[in-house]
């Protein structure tokens, strides 16, 4: 754990009790604007994956956190990523979806003005020249692009790859093992949650709820029976360390390989190594947008959306290798089934939780010791916000 003074020695954990975020961040919507603009505005944030943009002269647009964005396969294969606006007068350039361009250009249906692909303005459709107006200052507005694992990710405040790398390399590191870059996306799912961004990480962060919420899960991985998430939360960890006790060191129950529904996993992916099979579930988090999970025959990715003050947008892919779940026999709905179901407990519990958060006169939260990650996740989030407390880094790793 890192040094800080709310963390306990020896353990994973709280040294006390900590105030949780004052309430009224949850849904005040002044607030929430400041959080679009200090946290959502400048960060990297999952927009696809990049077998949407195949091809040179493919396009991607979506809106994603509040933001209209268009990315581009430029011809020499790298992408571009832009506001999706005419710098006319603020027309769309291209609707929501995704499509293939018949020319290396982007023409605005409006008034045609027309954009290389690399956002420079090349002609003004049939607007004469006009005193006072420079082409060169009229190019599309970028957005900083990346791509990592077959993932493509933006950032609304401009960067490369190197700024993507320096940012998020080491929390995607745990995932180095699986062929991120080689799946397809199997199934697509979009859910709505009525609750602020900020509960579904909370919520995503402890496992206080488990038990309770989540009996299913906590029979697969009995360590969450205990309302911990891995075997270091125990203050007398060290005391049961050679004990094999999947209740004491964590992973799945005996005999079981994966989520699908705890037994045999129907095929494997490639590239594993014996502790990534052992674990089950190996997660990776680019805050504030997604969590991506990698188990023994398939890969999932979460990406949050915040629509409002009290409302997100989950979009969650099943990734496979191409052509696998056409294959004679598999069953891709086994593949579905459960995490749907944890996915549709916590969404249930985000919003019971939402819901209690506006009850008056309720200020504020209290952390306990078990929450240590939610202490972490809001120290981030006020250190973002420019508050006098710097994010936490090197927190333990484990999910749901």
């Amino acid at each position: 754990m890192p040094d800080d003074k709310a963390l306990a020695r020896g353990f994973n954990g709280l040294a006390a009790a900590e105030p949780s975020l004052p309430a009224s961040w949850y849904s005040d919507p002044q607030h929430h604007a400041r959080e679009m603009a200090e946290i959502w505005g400048k960060s990297w944030l999952l927009f696809c994956r990049s077998e949407e943009l195949a091809e040179a002269k493919s396009w991607r647009a979506d809106r994603l956190a509040g933001k209209n964005v268009l990315v581009v396969r430029q011809a020499d294969g790298t992408p571009a990523a832009f506001h999706n606006v005419c710098r006319h007068r603020g027309a769309e350039l291209c609707p929501a979806g995704k499509g293939q361009l018949d020319r290396p250009l982007l023409v605005c249906p409006y008034h045609q003005w027309s954009y290389a692909l690399s956002g420079k303005l090349l002609a003004t459709g049939r607007a004469r020249k006009v005193a006072g107006f420079e082409r060169e200052q009229h190019g599309l507005i970028p957005m900083g692009v990346a791509e990592w694992g077959g993932f493509l990710y933006v950032n609304p405040a401009g960067g490369d790859q190197a700024d993507f790398e320096a940012s998020l390399a080491a929390e995607l590191r745990p995932l180095a093992n699986w062929p991120l870059a080689d799946l397809r996306v199997a199934q697509r799912d979009e859910i709505e949650i009525a609750c602020n961004w900020k509960v579904f990480w909370e919520n995503f962060n402890e496992c206080l709820h488990c038990p309770t919420i989540h009996p299913e899960l906590s029979n697969l991985v009995p360590i969450y029976k205990r309302a911990i998430m891995v075997r270091e939360d125990d203050p007398d960890w060290r005391d049961r360390a050679e004990e094999t006790d999947p209740r004491i060191q964590g992973g799945l129950r005996e005999g079981a390989e994966t989520w699908a529904d705890g037994g045999t996993a129907q095929t494997s992916l490639e590239g594993l190594s014996e502790a990534d099979r052992a674990r089950g579930h190996t997660y990776a988090v680019t805050l504030p947008s997604a969590f991506i999970v990698g188990h023994i025959d398939y890969v999932r990715s979460v990406r949050v959306d915040p629509l409002g003050p009290e409302k997100t947008r989950l979009t969650v892919d099943w990734l496979l290798p191409p052509g696998r779940s056409e294959e004679p026999g598999f069953d891709l709905e086994r593949i579905l089934c459960f995490a749907r179901r944890v996915l549709d407990e916590d969404a249930a519990a985000c919003e019971m939780n939402q819901r209690g958060l506006a009850a008056a006169p309720f200020a504020s939260g209290t952390l306990m010791q078990e929450e240590y990650e939610v202490y972490a996740f809001q120290r981030w989030v006020r250190a973002r916000l420019g508050a006098d407390v710097a994010p936490l880094a090197g927190r333990s790793s484990r999910r749901k």
